[in-house]
């Protein structure tokens, strides 16, 4: 018995027991080949070979485009006469076959001609190739995977082109990618529990053409972290310019779908952000990343003095409370640091009122709320796949590239976590999720933290 090469098949060792097409449990995947079809391919293949031909796999010629062919005009044959057989036709009868119509079918090996048999009264529909359809299912899934990697219409279009000889335009490889747009819309629009104990807000920037200019947009995005300490992605906006206004409108958005209440926005202290947070969610308290406000009172030190302002500056944020927190910025704004940079103590005081709220809980609540980084990680996926691209052609293909990209990531990571399961965990290395679903560090000792300061708000949740 020989397998056809499939995901997590190989082809068997003819001559005794090795088997590693065989999965656990006994299942075999992939299509079996009769022996001696398999001899007769092989024969082909050496044949070429020995002919100092090249043996060519995938493609146009191909050995496996060729016995793809085959196989699906003999099932297109199998399905005509199964179709016939079921409605009572034979000779005499009204419906019979009547000949077949030439079709290019395009596929992840290479085109395939084909042709799909008909019959008189037009009935029969193909399950197996339908109709209209000249991509398979194969071919779509790569090129929707190549775009989530980052890689513009007109890359896939030469690379598909280069790998499997079949040469689409980028006009068919962007209506490929646009069937994720439907997905990615009811995602983008669908109703959110009406808790979320913290949610950190953010901005990327991204290239957009925009008529005849390219210019750089803003990529809104709210991760929250749910209840039981879970992260999500609550959404993904496009904006012409980073501003409180932009975010305003995407948080009015998480309202309508069904957010209610916030006790955290953790954000970068964009002016008047602030504002429009408490407005869309009255009782929530915002907090300014301390990790921003350190890398802008950076921006104003001699790349000699930043390690020694860094130091300097780390009893502010790691005080006891906010009077210790002002006493340790004023210490540091008498030293010859806070002298000599006085702009840098002026970061600290302009954003006082939005840094101070985590110095009033403990341990666990402090390191969740102190800093945006717990989103970094995906930040740092998603501006990867921006970089790649060096523009994009409008404010939808943004969107759905960082949709597909999440998509993709969170996949691989799961193939990853699959490979290694049953292995002990010291053993284990694959990566944890990228942000869906990914629980929060310490998220039990936070979570304790908040319903003792606030156990009327928890009093259905505790």
């Amino acid at each position: 018995m020989t397998m056809l090469d499939s995901a997590g098949a190989e082809v068997e060792d003819p001559a005794g027991g090795f088997s590693p097409g065989v999965m656990d449990g006994g299942e075999v995947p992939g299509l079996v080949l009769p022996e001696e079809v398999v001899a007769s391919l092989a024969g082909q293949l050496a044949e070429r070979a020995r002919s100092g031909e090249p043996a060519v796999l995938t493609g146009p010629g191909g050995l496996l485009t060729g016995v793809i062919g085959q196989v699906l005009q003999a099932g297109l044959a199998a399905e005509l006469g199964a179709h016939l057989e079921d409605a009572g036709g034979g000779d005499g009868d009204a419906n019979r076959r009547n000949g077949s119509s030439a079709k290019t079918l395009n596929t992840e090996v290479g085109p395939v001609r084909l042709a799909v048999p008909r019959d008189r009264d037009g009935s029969f529909v193909p399950a197996l190739v339908p109709k209209q359809a000249t991509r398979s299912d194969g071919l779509n899934a790569v090129i929707i995977s190549l775009y989530a990697k980052g890689m513009s219409v007109r890359d896939i279009a030469r690379h598909v082109r280069q790998t499997a000889g079949v040469d689409l335009s980028p006009d068919t490889i962007s209506r490929v990618t646009d069937s994720a747009l439907e997905a990615m819309r009811e995602w983008q629009h669908r109703p959110l529990e009406p808790f979320y104990p913290v949610v950190y807000v953010d901005a990327l920037v991204a290239k957009v053409r925009d008529g005849a200019a390219v210019r750089n947009k803003a990529v809104n995005i709210a991760v929250g972290i749910d209840d039981c300490g879970a992260k999500r992605v609550l959404g993904i906006w496009v904006a012409a310019a980073e501003g409180a206004k932009a975010q305003a409108q995407a948080l009015a958005q998480l309202r309508n779908r069904g957010l209610e209440e916030v006790l955290f926005v953790c954000c970068d202290g964009l002016t008047g952000l602030g504002e429009e947070i408490t407005a869309t969610w009255p009782a929530t308290t915002v907090q300014t990343c301390t990790v921003h406000l350190i890398r802008r009172s950076l921006n104003y030190a001699s790349y000699g003095d930043r390690k020694a302002m860094a130091a300097g500056l780390r009893a502010v944020y790691t005080a006891c409370d906010a009077d210790a927190a002002y006493a340790a910025l004023a210490d540091f704004s008498g030293t010859p640091l806070g002298k000599k940079y006085p702009a840098a103590v002026a970061v600290w005081e302009r954003a006082w009122d939005r840094f101070i709220p985590f110095l009033e809980y403990g341990p666990a609540l402090r390191k969740v709320l102190y800093t945006t980084n717990a989103i970094e990680s995906f930040n740092r996926e998603m501006r990867k796949v921006l970089k790649t691209r060096t523009q994009f052609p409008n404010d939808d293909s943004v969107g759905k590239t960082l949709w597909l990209a999440i998509l993709d990531a969170e996949e691989k990571r799961a193939e990853q976590r699959a490979k290694q399961a049953g292995k002990p965990k010291a053993q284990r290395d694959a990566v944890p999720r990228l942000i869906e679903g990914h629980v929060t560090q310490g998220w039990r000792e936070a979570w304790g933290e908040m319903v003792a300061a606030w156990p009327d708000r928890f009093a259905d949740r505790a």
